[in-house]
């Protein structure tokens, strides 16, 4: 598929999409390939040229400001390497990882010294991240070493002061929240206090700020990002979920969120029946408020883990065509077929394009 004229002429004819990872009103973010002095270089490109003319001016600050800590932070191996930056987009390498929710290091401290040591190389070169709260911008690479992605939010200090100071204390204090999460015996004393101490400006925002800031993104532009689903996977997908468990062939229902370049985020269900008729599932949720998922599959099992829980890890990277990022969580061989089942029957292709 030809997609130059769909590209902004900047860098049209040197990126080719091959799936679309994320989309917001600040940016489409799709992975492929750039070509790079004669070589294919696989890649992630950050486009500001779908945004919406309102969100154009901060998209186009973020673009820049992720450009700047990029080039520091890429060239420490605990980031993407910075490519190219224009106008309108911006290339940056790929990395084979995984996010941390998709991940989930349960108890891995490797990991964590790795997050740890991560942080404080940043820090050394007098950059912050400023947005490790959210799971998605902690990658575990195969190798289990921890990388940083998405730094729209990012700073690059000209000297270590005060303000540095607090930004970095707060980097580290939401690395140790993760950590308390997934390694909780592992938090020392001295990491214990730092939890339990927010800096002043921190509790002041949540205090004021925070409220404003939800207030405009999720009442104004209805913008919410939950491990990168948006609006639709917070108010609409439990309301599908629950009407087809109440179809009497359905047992299970599972509903992650997909990225799409031309409708922003779409639901993607998957549905345990041993009955194959889509159509008659479709029906069910005719009469709700909710708009249909964009994608329903009927599978004849939900991938599962030893507690029972449904492995959403495994299916939002079915969902997303990241299929070549599943064969590291997989328990078993029982697993790998039904998921290579899964796989094999996967709808959402709309946005994988062949080249």
């Amino acid at each position: 598929m030809n997609q130059d004229d769909t590209l902004p002429a900047e860098i049209a004819g040197r990126f080719r999409t091959t799936v679309v990872l994320k989309r917001d009103v600040f940016s489409t973010v799709e992975r492929g390939f750039f070509t790079n002095c004669g070589r294919d270089i696989e890649s992630v490109l950050r486009r500001i040229d779908l945004v919406p003319w309102w969100t154009f001016g901060i998209a186009r600050h973020f673009l820049h400001r992720e450009a700047r800590a990029l080039s520091v932070a890429g060239e420490l191996n605990i980031a993407p390497a910075l490519i190219y930056e224009g106008r309108r987009t911006l290339v940056r390498s790929w990395i084979e990882a995984l996010p941390l929710h998709i991940a989930r290091p349960a108890g891995d401290l490797g990991y964590f010294r790795s997050a740890k040591k991560a942080l404080r190389a940043l820090h050394r070169r007098n950059v912050t991240h400023n947005d490790l709260a959210k799971e998605q911008n902690w990658l575990r690479t195969p190798d289990g070493r921890c990388m940083l992605t998405d730094f729209q939010l990012a700073t690059r200090f000209s000297r270590r002061h005060g303000l540095f100071k607090l930004a970095a204390y707060e980097d580290l204090r939401h690395l140790l929240k993760h950590k308390r999460r997934y390694a909780p015996d592992s938090l020392t004393a001295s990491e214990k206090r730092v939890l339990a101490k927010k800096s002043l400006p921190t509790r002041i925002w949540m205090a004021t700020g925070k409220r404003v800031y939800y207030w405009i993104t999720r009442g104004i532009l209805n913008f919410t990002d939950r491990e990168g689903g948006g609006p639709r996977l917070v108010n609409d997908a439990p309301v599908l979920a629950s009407r087809l468990s109440q179809h009497p062939s359905v047992r299970d229902v599972a509903i992650v969120a997909f990225p799409d370049r031309r409708t922003g985020t779409g639901l993607y269900a998957f549905v345990e029946s041993e009955n194959p008729d889509e159509s008659a599932l479709t029906d069910h949720l005719s009469g709700l408020s909710a708009k249909p998922p964009e994608r329903l599959q009927i599978v004849a099992a939900l991938p599962r883990a030893n507690d029972g829980a449904v492995r959403t890890d495994i299916l939002q990277l079915v969902a997303m065509n990241q299929i070549d990022l599943i064969d590291p969580l997989i328990a078993n061989e029982a697993e790998k077929e039904l998921v290579a089942r899964i796989v094999a029957g996967r709808q959402n292709l709309r946005d994988r394009f062949s080249f």
